[in-house]
């Protein structure tokens, strides 16, 4: 940081990542003000917050991992494990949109607590219904996207805050890194106790475990200092951003909805085709605990060496691999070849991730004008997401009661799993801007 205090100030026109300090200094809400921390650290704000959504990420991945596999043991039905994610994917858009006004003009760490909070009434409502879930999927998919969210919305904007250009790559890194932590032994431990006890009581006890964890991560959140709030919410911000005519954002919108495709399927089927090849929640404990070992060293050697020049070139090499590890599917569907898509996406997907959400937030905050707005930047961040997920479960869902056939599941992977190529084609104007 510069130690001319002159520089500290609101420069109106200043763009990039000066301008983002500027304004968040302006307002004492830069984690670099608190002992001045060196360039690309992070400060104990940033730090809490890493606490936080690793407990949400290690409570979703001790029972999240199984929730699909739950429904399919109930009934053996793809499309209504697809229609119980529309509900949660459309649900989660909606409820973005609404907690914008939240989060901008009262208190986002509220927000972020009830998020975590719903999550784990979702689970309790799971345990309550026991076998009867399957006649509430929709229902239950619903309170998944309200728990989703509310926490999302909060936790990006919190995280707009307490990072930079600077270090922003790193907390990105070390997100995927805990996160993939949890992913190693979560799972593994949820599998075992499942076949150990027997899947009714084992699926009981771990979504009680889950609930447990859940509370921590709200008690976890008091810790974090309250945000300050400025400005009226714009509801009609992302129309009204997206007919601007040069705004980068058209182009990152559409990078972000194919983001979203992906993210749609992906994030429910391998774990459900690994159980289906399986039959046994222990191997899908261990196929997660042995991607998630990879994805860990992974996300740490981007996080720890990717810088902002080599983003561009990263996300392309991240984008081709990942599609190119869905081409032994056309062979067969089977352990070996999911643990090979797995390994191959564990260890390429974060080459993808992570400098797509680092360059996305930084646009947020590459003008005054925009880091003012950043409620607003992240709604329709979220919004562009989930209208691609919504649209990859309306196309999965629509050839899935078409035709079962494995040839066209294949086919199906493997046009959904292309999207990351489309991503990088939007978004390879604006990774190639270095911010200074």
């Amino acid at each position: 940081m510069h130690n001319d205090q002159s520089m500290q100030r609101l420069h109106p026109g200043k763009t990039g990542a000066r301008a983002e300090k500027n304004y968040f200094e302006d307002r004492g809400q830069v984690g670099q003000t608190e002992g001045e921390p060196k360039k690309g650290r992070l400060d104990s704000q940033a730090i809490l917050l890493l606490i936080v959504h690793t407990l949400f990420g290690c409570a979703n991945a001790l029972s999240g991992t199984f929730v699909g596999v739950y429904l399919w043991k109930a009934k053996n039905d793809f499309t209504l494990i697809g229609w119980f994610t529309l509900a949660t994917h459309l649900t989660m858009a909606i409820t973005f949109w609404l907690a914008g006004k939240w989060v901008k003009e009262h208190n986002k760490m509220n927000c972020l607590r009830i998020g975590v909070a719903v999550s784990a009434v979702f689970y309790m409502l799971v345990l309550w219904l026991g076998a009867n879930s399957i006649h509430y999927f929709v229902w239950l998919g619903m309170v998944q996207g309200i728990s989703a969210g509310l926490f999302w919305v909060a936790f990006n904007v919190v995280y707009f805050e307490v990072t930079d250009p600077d270090n922003r790559d790193r907390f990105n890194g070390t997100v995927g890194l805990l996160g993939s932590g949890a992913g190693i032994f979560a799972p593994w431990i949820s599998g075992f106790l499942i076949v150990k006890l027997g899947g009714v009581a084992g699926y009981r006890l771990i979504f009680s475990i889950s609930l447990g964890i859940f509370l921590a991560g709200v008690v976890i959140s008091f810790f974090l200092k309250k945000r300050k709030v400025q400005g009226r919410y714009e509801w009609m911000f992302p129309i009204r951003c997206l007919k601007q005519n040069e705004t980068p954002w058209k182009r990152v919108s559409l990078a972000l909805v194919f983001q979203g495709v992906r993210e749609g399927v992906f994030g429910f089927m391998i774990a459900l085709l690994v159980y289906i090849s399986t039959s046994s929640e222990a191997s899908l404990g261990n196929f997660v605990l042995i991607t998630s070992a990879v994805s860990l060293v992974s996300f740490w050697a981007v996080g720890r060496f990717i810088k902002p020049r080599f983003r561009k070139i990263s996300m392309l090499i991240g984008a081709t691999m990942v599609v190119a590890i869905i081409v032994p599917f056309f062979w067969s569907v089977g352990w070996s070849t999911l643990l090979i898509f797995g390994l191959g996406a564990a260890l390429f997907f974060p080459m993808y991730s992570v400098p797509m959400v680092s360059a996305v937030f930084d646009l947020i905050g590459s003008t005054e004008e925009s880091a003012k707005q950043r409620e607003e930047y992240v709604v329709l961040r979220e919004l562009s997401l989930n209208v691609g997920r919504v649209c990859g479960v309306l196309l999965f869902i629509s050839v899935i009661s078409w035709n079962k056939d494995p040839l066209v599941v294949s086919v199906l992977l493997l046009v959904i799993g292309s999207s990351p190529l489309f991503s990088w084609f939007f978004m390879r104007k604006q990774l190639s801007v270095i911010k200074s």
